[in-house]
């Protein structure tokens, strides 16, 4: 049965594939998102496009909404903890008003957008959401609040909801990729050094205690993160808060990392050694035993190969165009 879906923040990377794919399931989506950090040609096409914050939502949500996908948030880690005050008014504030706003309108299912930086400084591996909260940014407290947030309106108001954490996402899908500037993701960084864009990619550290050296992360295609999103929208439960980590399980070092796009773009990757950098950790994975076990949710494309095929060609399509 098609749906209708508010989609926040969805002329970003995450945002953009999920509403693409709800899009394909024969749902009706509505974008809402400022443009600051998104592009207007990332909104999918079929989606109708509404320029504007998230604190304004009210404007545009009503009770022909099923539920509320939120994926607004700014991101960078480094931003926020030079500018702590733009992540509490937008992550915080922002997400305050969303939810006063589809309390009024009577929309009362919500997934929500989190992240992995909601544990700081991981205590074992893999991460399991039972695992302490301790983040070391404003970005990651900014997340942790609004989770605290949500599950405060779920007991209180009845809410469905649904936190999805997870790690590192790459690839992409279609015509929709990751492009953040200035970018700050292993993975897109590692290409750009493959386009000739950039002349090395600096690894931060080759004496972890890890097989080759160098930290190890959890990678997690695009798309599969996208169909965890729509797993999500059947499992909430109304009066629920449900916490999901989402990761393949396995993770992948620097230099697998870096190895993988030599191989497949064919280019060389020159490398320069670079000193540790604080708050690093050797290995940090996710258990997605929970998402596994109450969204039905397995990730099919685990292999790092395929997520570095996909983001190679958007990245050579982009290159092309410019």
């Amino acid at each position: 049965m098609s749906k209708k879906y508010l989609v926040t923040g969805g002329a970003g990377y995450v945002g953009s594939v999920v509403a693409q794919h709800l899009l394909e399931a024969g749902h009706r989506v509505r974008v809402l998102d400022d443009l600051s950090t998104g592009f207007r040609e990332g909104v999918p096409a079929g989606a109708e496009f509404v320029e504007g914050r998230i604190q304004d939502a009210a404007r545009w949500l009503d009770a022909s909404y099923d539920a509320v996908l939120h994926f607004a948030a700014f991101s960078q880690v480094g931003e926020s903890v030079a500018e702590p005050e733009k992540y509490w008014a937008n992550n915080v504030g922002g997400t305050m008003e969303l939810l006063a706003a589809m309390r009024s309108a009577g929309v009362r299912t919500l997934v929500f957008s989190s992240t992995a930086a909601t544990y700081g400084e991981p205590v074992s591996t893999p991460v399991t959401e039972s695992d302490p909260t301790s983040p070391t940014s404003p970005y990651g407290a900014s997340k942790l609040a609004v989770d605290h947030m949500i599950t405060g309106e779920a007991a209180a108001h009845g809410l469905a909801a649904v936190s999805l954490r997870y790690f590192n996402v790459a690839g992409a899908y279609g015509s929709c990729g990751e492009r953040h500037d200035p970018e700050s993701h292993l993975i897109p960084l590692v290409l750009q050094v493959a386009l000739g864009r950039r002349e090395s990619i600096s690894v931060y550290g080759d004496d972890y205690p890890t097989p080759d050296g160098t930290c190890v992360r959890d990678y997690i295609h695009v798309a599969d993160l996208a169909e965890a999103h729509l797993l999500a929208l059947d499992a909430a439960t109304a009066g629920e808060h449900l916490i999901c980590n989402l990761g393949n399980g396995n993770g992948f070092s620097v230099r697998e990392v870096i190895e993988t796009v030599r191989r497949v773009t064919g280019h060389p990757v020159p490398e320069v050694l670079a000193e540790r950098r604080g708050g690093d950790p050797a290995v940090l994975v996710a258990s997605a035993a929970t998402a596994q076990e109450r969204l039905g949710w397995k990730p099919s494309r685990a292999d790092l190969a395929d997520i570095v095929t996909d983001a190679w060609a958007f990245a050579r399509r982009r290159d092309n165009a410019s």
